[in-house]
């Protein structure tokens, strides 16, 4: 679209001299009304005209494009163009295009999604790799943005392209290990890729490689909640787990960034896993002077010392030594 300097007024162009442009009607004595620009008034004012009219031409789409150019937010126009490009017969690999264009400048407009949902589910599989790759390019800026991630997660469900995600997500992890959604879409991947056999068949492999992340950044809480939910539905194995213990006990030797495996080891405690003699030498290193020393409850000593370093939920710390020393009278 031409640039808003050069832009010519629709009642200046030939082509729209048949149309009447039907202006907002705010009713006889508007409460607060809004100071529109002078040139979006304009173009609402000519697609109220087209749209009530039901147009379906080629200067409907194009106006459709203006419109959208100065509210991309508008769910009724883009509606509209949708009626337009079917009812046109349009190619939709340009209108993928165009939407690339617009999200450009407005990559979290829900109505820009929607709006390429559609246009990729008309082109069907055609479309798989484009949208991979559209995807791809918003994550390479924003590796968080939510709609994209939602919109990957519905072409791989159902346009497909599973084969390569789950080392997309290691290239992803790779560049942060802290991505928690790269976390998330690993797990989106490995539980429900055709190819990949489930989670029950993962696990081995997954465990192997979050306690490898694991032990590189002991601070990164995804990857803690990440090896929990790779036991989804299996608290036995969970508990009975050598990896998961072995991990804790790596992590508190080295007496730093422990916060999340003292938290992991006091779940596996309330499980019903039996902490070693290893497990109380760790704890008792790390426990500071102001402890009571009569105290040598492993479950209680961990809540009071997750008080202590993660201040922000103390009182939950606080709840869950009153519910260990519950389950002990």
């Amino acid at each position: 679209m031409e640039s808003e300097e050069e832009r010519v007024r629709l009642r200046d162009r030939a082509e729209w001299s048949d149309v009447t442009p039907v202006p907002q009607n705010d009713g006889p004595n508007p409460v607060v009304p809004i100071s529109y620009t002078e040139d979006f008034a304009e173009v609402m004012d000519y697609f109220r005209a087209i749209y009530l009219a039901n147009e379906h031409s080629s200067r409907a789409l194009s106006l459709t494009a203006e419109v959208i150019h100065f509210n991309a937010g508008n769910y009724t126009v883009w509606h509209f163009r949708r009626l337009l490009l079917e009812s046109l017969k349009v190619d939709l690999h340009g209108e993928l295009e165009y939407v690339e264009r617009v999200a450009s400048a407005n990559s979290k407009n829900y109505q820009i999604w929607h709006h390429r949902r559609w246009v990729a589910e008309k082109l069907g599989v055609e479309a798989r790799h484009i949208e991979l790759e559209f995807t791809r390019k918003i994550l390479s800026v924003d590796a968080k943005h939510y709609h994209a991630w939602s919109h990957r997660q519905w072409v791989l469900q159902t346009l497909g392209g599973w084969e390569d995600e789950l080392n997309y997500c290691s290239q992803l992890l790779e560049e942060d290990i802290f991505n928690n959604s790269a976390w998330n879409q690993r797990y989106f991947v490995i539980s429900r890729s055709p190819f990949l056999g489930g989670l029950k068949a993962m696990r081995e492999s997954e465990v192997l490689y979050t306690v490898e992340a694991i032990i590189a950044s002991p601070e990164n809480e995804s990857s803690w909640r990440y090896l929990r939910g790779l036991f989804k539905g299996e608290t036995a194995l969970y508990v009975n787990d050598p990896q998961v213990p072995s991990v804790c006990l790596k992590i508190l030797n080295t007496k730093s960034n422990y916060l999340f495996a003292l938290s992991t080891l006091l779940d596996l405690i309330s499980l019903g896993y039996q902490p070693n003699e290893d497990f109380r030498d760790a704890i008792e290193a790390i426990k500071t002077s102001d402890f009571d020393k009569q105290d040598h409850d492993i479950a209680r000593n961990i809540c009071s010392i997750l008080e202590q370093v993660d201040p922000i939920r103390a009182n939950y710390w606080i709840w869950r030594k009153c519910r260990v020393s519950q389950v002990a009278a």
